[in-house]
């Protein structure tokens, strides 16, 4: 079997002549029926068509009046990114790439497990943490993306997936990870917007619970994500010394591991229910010995964590290549009889790059003034 790809015309999504009530949140909605000369109990009902039904047309929202759905067609739309390319893969990962108006594109995958399925979201156009091994960390970042953008991938995998009037227990977007492109807490502002709307409960209603926000170590706003959110918080850690994680995380030198392992100690709601995830890639060679392992464990100790050990994914030019399976499951035993959740992370979508590091688009390579002419 081999992986789906498939292309869309047009390849993004058009600059609108109206904005898109997308990404609005209650006071957005609020303002909108304000402006329209209608009652606030519309704002509710506008806002439970399109997040938890997933309207795509005013037509469908017939507890509206013909009136007011007009007006709201004129004035208005119900734009999510576009499509541009749609590729699954031989395991039935997904992967969406979105044109955005301005001529950018980003991606966003989807993950489907035993009565769950993950959607993995990006943040921004590009990253600017240049971590050596991810893919993403070569492209430069071009722009954060809005919250509209960001709840648009969302709303994309559901009109894709089919899941908007699906019972809870049968859909297959249940949990949403912010590890695509870019760093979450670098676009703090819009990413919190964005996951308040999807954390509604009368919305697309996911839980915090089910929310893993990823951060590489933005240490000043790590305890602002915990107290605001309360999302679950995912570190890249990948290394156990500072003069290693200054070379692959570059981020490090700015704020260097104690400083780091500081704010994960004091993270909000941390406790027996709530566990900080630390992310570890496998390089071969370069931190993967018994040694790091112990040091890892020592690192960590005292903050309810688990360990998740993910297998290199490689990419073209890529500098390094993964651990062996019997490094990693020497490295994994160290930090299981420490008494540590080891878990090593099985690769997914690989062959449409749709893996862990992966991620990377061809918007680098279009000048400013490229991106103007496309969205225009």
């Amino acid at each position: 079997m081999e992986a789906e790809i498939q292309i869309a015309k047009g390849g993004s999504q058009a600059a609108p002549d109206r904005p898109s009530l997308v990404g609005l949140d209650r006071e957005g909605f609020a303002a909108v029926v304000e402006t329209l000369g209608k009652k606030p109990f519309r704002a509710k009902q506008l806002w439970s068509w399109i997040y938890r039904r997933g309207a795509r047309s005013f037509d469908e929202m017939t507890n509206l009046s013909k009136e007011l759905r007009t007006a709201l067609a004129e004035n208005y739309t119900l734009d999510r990114p576009a499509v541009t390319v749609n590729q699954r893969s031989t395991d039935g990962t997904r992967k969406w790439l979105l044109g955005l108006a301005d001529g950018s594109q980003v991606e966003a995958v989807h993950i489907p497990e035993a009565r769950r399925g993950t959607l993995c979201v990006s943040s921004q156009v590009g990253c600017t943490l240049s971590c050596r091994f991810c893919h993403t960390g070569t492209q430069r970042l071009v722009r954060n993306l809005d919250a509209a953008e960001v709840v648009g991938q969302v709303m994309l995998a559901r009109d894709d997936l089919g899941v908007w009037t699906a019972p809870d227990e049968e859909r297959d977007l249940t949990n949403i990870v912010m590890m695509g492109m870019g760093e979450p807490l670098y676009n703090y502002d819009n990413v919190a917007k964005a996951l308040r709307i999807v954390m509604d409960p009368e919305g697309i209603a996911i839980s915090k619970r089910r929310i893993t926000l990823s951060t590489a170590g933005v240490v000043p706003l790590i305890e602002r994500c915990g107290a605001e959110l309360g999302v679950n918080l995912a570190v890249s850690l990948h290394a156990v010394t500072d003069e290693l994680r200054d070379e692959i995380v570059p981020i490090n030198r700015k704020y260097p591991l104690d400083e780091l392992l500081h704010a994960c100690r004091t993270y909000p709601g941390l406790g027996t229910t709530r566990r900080i995830t630390f992310e570890y890639v496998m390089l071969r060679d370069v931190n993967d010995s018994p040694a790091e392992a112990r040091e890892l464990v020592r690192l960590v100790s005292g903050i309810p964590a688990k360990i998740n050990l993910i297998p290199f994914n490689p990419w073209p030019g890529s500098p390094y290549d993964c651990s062996t399976p019997e490094t990693i499951r020497i490295f994994a035993g160290i930090v299981e009889r420490a008494g540590y959740v080891s878990t090593v992370r099985t690769p997914r979508g690989r062959d449409i790059f749709a893996a862990c590091g992966q991620l990377k688009t061809a918007t680098e390579k279009q000048r400013a003034s490229e991106r103007r002419a496309a969205a225009q």
